[in-house]
């Protein structure tokens, strides 16, 4: 269980041993200068953003899921040059003199990298930010052996912001990009361009991803029968499936260029065309998607 803990600068670097006499540089935004800003707003993704005058930025994020996520990322100005034990406290405001301080977690900034927070330590940050305390990460700065650095997140002006984060992160797809790229939808009937229900419901989640991603570049289509009808007529409503899919993407926005389909008829079997079982996994259509790494 976590305790709150009374201890000043003194104490803390008491507490640090390998830091002990160390002079300490402290970055925060000033009362003044805190600002938070929703930077993504998206069913993809949620993105709520803190600047911290001459150190950085302070950044949480949540990307659509089939679990519900959260990263914190501290993005330096100048990435660290070696890594670092990080220890990372709730500290009260100044206007809250007498307020117990925090220790939430032990933690490492690595090398060339940007400090990273995820999981519940994340989510412990912006329980901390609601309640006005000022989250901060104290290390050894790399190329100083004599100082320390702490860094800090302001709570003013947090909560109307954190209030529409938290609606945005209510309102991610349930489900990502990794979910739906590869996808393998079926059709009742032999001769029917209507997919089924189940594949309807999952083409509509594809659909709705597509919406909301601008940078998908390439959709691919491949449509297959069974083998209960000659390979002409096959070839027909194989095409027949494609186009109607093709036509389907365009009106979701997409350029024709982005979409490639293909009809392959009763080649190509995945299954025994003897029995109804496998002639049912043979009527089916393969969507795969390819897209920039904006999400990832």
């Amino acid at each position: 269980m976590k305790k709150r803990v009374m201890f000043g600068l003194g104490a803390f670097v008491m507490m640090m041993s390998c830091h002990a006499l160390a002079f300490e540089q402290r970055y925060v935004a000033k009362p003044e200068e805190s600002t938070w800003t929703m930077a993504e707003n998206t069913p993809l993704e949620c993105r709520l953003v803190h600047p911290i005058p001459h150190y950085g930025t302070a950044v949480f994020s949540s990307r659509a899921s089939k679990k519900i996520n959260l990263d914190f990322e501290l993005k330096m100005l100048r990435p660290m040059g070696k890594t670092e034990p990080v220890s990372l406290t709730s500290m009260p405001p100044a206007w809250r003199p007498g307020q117990a301080a925090m220790r939430m977690s032990q933690l490492k900034f690595y090398q060339q990298f940007d400090g990273y927070v995820g999981g519940q330590t994340a989510w412990s940050m912006l329980s901390e930010l609601e309640h006005g305390n000022y989250p901060t990460f104290h290390f050894q700065d790399w190329h100083n052996s004599g100082q320390t650095v702490s860094v800090a997140l302001s709570s003013v002006l947090f909560q109307d912001k954190y209030t529409a984060f938290s609606h945005c992160i209510s309102s991610l797809l349930p489900y990502s990009f990794e979910d739906i790229s590869f996808t393998i939808l079926h059709y009742d009937q032999g001769n029917s361009i209507e997919l089924n229900k189940a594949s309807q419901k999952r083409l509509k989640q594809i659909a709705d991803y597509i919406r909301y991603n601008q940078d998908i570049d390439l959709v691919l289509v491949a449509t297959y029968t069974g083998s209960s009808m000659t390979s002409d007529v096959s070839q027909d409503l194989s095409d027949k499936r494609a186009v109607s899919l093709r036509k389907y993407f365009e009106s979701l926005g997409l350029p024709q260029d982005r979409i490639q389909v293909q009809g392959y008829g009763k080649r190509r079997p995945v299954a025994d065309n003897s029995s109804p079982i496998g002639k049912a996994k043979n009527r089916r259509v393969v969507i795969s998607l390819g897209r920039s790494d904006k999400y990832y």
